[in-house]
């Protein structure tokens, strides 16, 4: 048995599927409840499209990172570890078309929002999870040699059609691309759209930076496959403009690669 729930929430279908000993019940329940609320807070704080959040009135000047939520600075921090590993391209700072400034921590906040909400799943023992949120997953399995989850890749040109099939163990998995949400990403060293690339999948072993990676890798356009290349610890897919594809896998170099 498979116990599934989906909730609409951070403007996301967040899905869970569970299976094993907890797929169903109470504790299974709870742990949904717990995740959702979490999944709110997080809203509260960081929705770019409310006026009352946080991050928007941190935005606006009105409020101070030390005023607010300690999770406001965690979030930032590791904005600015993004902004150095990619060299600029992947920035939560940018200047709007006429002259405003502008605070928008999305690009940090789903994976790593998502991969705090599966916490909440940490007490149910031999429980396999997989929990989504917009098609970014944190995966786990209670036995390395059961069975795997089975994640399809999509096609960004023609969404209904899967690429590719991956199992998934224990680890994350993010897609950046314009398919659901169009031109969304910027380059932020040139403010421009990046070009030649139509989606970058990225497998990691923990979700926030498989997020940030894959919207990094995106927003360097045609550099992507280089770029992710460097990146110690991660595998996936580039889909470029023109239906081309290419993968990718490195080598885990150092402990703390696995974080940053």
């Amino acid at each position: 048995m498979t116990y599934r729930r989906v909730e609409q929430v951070m403007g996301l279908p967040i899905s869970l599927a569970l299976r094993g000993r907890h797929a169903g019940g109470r504790r299974a329940d709870d742990a949904w409840a717990s995740a959702v609320m979490f999944l709110r807070g997080v809203d509260r704080v960081f929705s770019t499209y409310r006026d009352d959040s946080y991050v928007s009135r941190l935005g606006r000047g009105e409020v101070g990172v030390g005023d607010g939520p300690p999770e406001v600075a965690e979030v930032l921090a590791l904005a600015d570890a993004a902004r150095l590993a990619s060299g600029g391209a992947f920035d939560v700072r940018r200047t709007a078309a006429d002259g405003t400034p502008v605070l928008d921590t999305d690009g940090v906040v789903k994976g790593w929002a998502i991969e705090r909400a599966a916490q909440a799943f940490d007490d149910l023992p031999d429980t396999d999870l997989c929990l989504s949120g917009g098609g970014d997953l944190v995966c786990r399995v209670a036995d390395p040699d059961g069975e795997p989850w089975r994640i399809g890749i999509e096609d960004p040109r023609h969404p209904q059609r899967v690429l590719a099939v991956l199992p998934l163990g224990n680890g994350a998995v993010a897609t950046s691309g314009t398919a659901h949400r169009g031109q969304h990403i910027v380059d932020a060293r040139t403010g421009a759209p990046p070009r030649g690339v139509a989606s970058v999948t990225v497998v990691a072993s923990n979700l926030t930076w498989a997020d940030i990676d894959a919207t990094s890798a995106f927003a360097m356009g045609r550099d992507a496959l280089t770029w992710l290349r460097s990146r110690p610890g991660r595998a996936g897919v580039v889909v470029w403009a023109d239906g081309s594809t290419d993968t990718f896998a490195t080598p885990m170099t150092r402990a703390r690669d696995a974080s940053v």
